[in-house]
């Protein structure tokens, strides 16, 4: 079964022209129109991807209008001897009723019809300014390639020192001005005069002499009973009990005995 003719017109309708020389990008104009009634979807395809760059590489033809598509040859080595077999291709089909969105575009190029496609095929051709035609008359085929430079080595510049050098000083005169400063703190921590403890003078009644015949009171006075020596050193005389502290001693006993037993 046949194919269905392309409804676009092309312009170009069967080469791509590029003007060289190709160490820059080379552009080159495509334009569709679609004098028919009906929208039409079209898509670009080329056998080598990589050297091209399209812009819009697929679309929607509104009836009775036009798209330009750009198509953008990267920069490469050209080399005259070699046959250039580079090729594109513009498919097309009727689009369906209804909004068309990226999915919806994807999807209808994956589950299209073959036998509802129509397609124009166009060829690259490249072309030469008149003074590459000459340098290659001439032999020179270095005007083809791209440059590639290579920077100049860059230049190791030492940063100025900042650091300000300072003089050592003499081992000597360090340890000498280290014994002058000991000395002066010595003199000055001799010079303090020594803090005297201030210890309260005995009361005349403390020196008073406790009666011989009451064995207890003697006891009492004496610094050997340490029990004592906290409670009665600086208490008047006069205020003595008669009670024994064993007594007391004795009670406070019983007495924590008792409290710690209801406690716990």
């Amino acid at each position: 079964m046949s194919k269905l003719e392309q409804v676009l017109i092309l312009e170009p309708s069967g080469e791509l022209k590029f003007k060289g020389p190709f160490t820059e990008v080379v552009t080159s104009n495509l334009k569709l129109n679609n004098p028919t009634d009906k929208r039409v979807c079209f898509k670009v395809k080329t056998t080598a991807p990589r050297r091209y760059c399209v812009r819009p590489n697929s679309g929607v033809v509104e009836p009775s209008s036009s798209i330009n598509v750009s198509v953008m040859l990267q920069p490469f080595d050209y080399d005259p001897q070699e046959k250039n077999k580079h090729k594109f291709m513009v498919q097309s089909m009727f689009a369906p009723e209804g909004g068309i969105d990226n999915e919806t575009m994807i999807n209808m190029w994956k589950d299209a019809d073959q036998t509802q496609l129509m397609d124009s095929k166009l060829k690259c051709v490249f072309e030469l300014p008149p003074e590459a035609l000459q340098a290659l008359a001439k032999g020179k085929t270095n005007v083809f390639k791209l440059e590639t430079s290579t920077p100049p080595p860059r230049k190791s510049v030492s940063a100025p020192s900042i650091v300000k050098r300072v003089p050592a000083r003499p081992i000597k005169s360090v340890l000498f001005q280290n014994d002058l400063d000991a000395a002066k703190e010595a003199k000055e921590v001799a010079a303090v005069p020594p803090v005297k403890p201030n210890i309260p003078k005995p009361s005349p009644e403390a020196k008073r002499p406790v009666p011989q015949d009451d064995g207890l009171r003697q006891r009492k006075a004496t610094p050997s009973d340490n029990t004592q020596t906290f409670t009665t050193e600086f208490a008047p005389v006069e205020q003595r009990s008669a009670i024994p502290p064993v007594l007391y001693l004795l009670a406070a006993l019983i007495l924590g005995f008792i409290i710690g037993k209801f406690i716990l």
